[in-house]
């Protein structure tokens, strides 16, 4: 398995492991699968922002998942902090795809200068996502109960987080010259 950063090439593979996780799963709330030119539009806007979208693939070349990283929320004070995605193909759950794609995606946010990682697990009941973040040491930050409706049914969206590099011990900018701090 090769890890690399995702191109535009890849984007028919991974909009087709993304419409399969909308349409038979609960990891995400997306009822309707985006298009490929849509998945070009979040594949853009992930790299304007100069952060990973990976992804993992055999020496058959064939797409086996996916990974990227966007700003936990669009304003400018959330840029040290992160949310993940990772996806993989039916074919390739529980062979270690998504434990590679992540702590990938991890050191690359890091080096970025992300300082927290979050994610966002549809549903309490998605089990392998929820232990891949653990393995990964995410801890749990919290729940929004029923916070979905997809399938008929209520669904949770469970929160976990992972300090990166320095997390919040040291300030995200340098002081300035004259000790006042960066941001304001």
């Amino acid at each position: 398995m090769l890890i690399r950063p995702c191109t535009p090439a890849d984007l028919p593979a991974v909009q087709a492991i993304y419409a399969h996780a909308v349409d038979h799963g609960t990891g995400t709330f997306e009822t309707v699968a985006p298009t490929v030119p849509e998945m070009r539009q979040r594949f853009d806007g992930v790299a304007a922002l100069g952060l990973p979208w990976l992804v993992a693939r055999d020496e058959a070349h064939q797409i086996l998942g996916y990974a990227y990283a966007g700003w936990l929320r669009p304003r400018q004070a959330f840029r040290y902090c992160v949310e993940d995605s990772v996806y993989i193909a039916p074919q390739a759950q529980g062979q270690g795809v998504g434990s590679a794609l992540l702590a990938e995606l991890m050191a690359r946010c890091t080096q970025a200068g992300s300082r927290q990682m979050v994610a966002m697990i549809g549903d309490s009941a998605n089990l392998g996502s929820i232990r891949l973040h653990e393995r990964a040491g995410f801890v749990r930050a919290g729940l929004v109960a029923s916070a979905g409706w997809k399938f008929g049914r209520w669904l949770d969206l469970v929160i976990w987080q992972k300090a990166l590099g320095a997390g919040d011990s040291t300030s995200a900018q340098p002081a300035a010259a004259d000790g006042r701090a960066p941001d304001r």
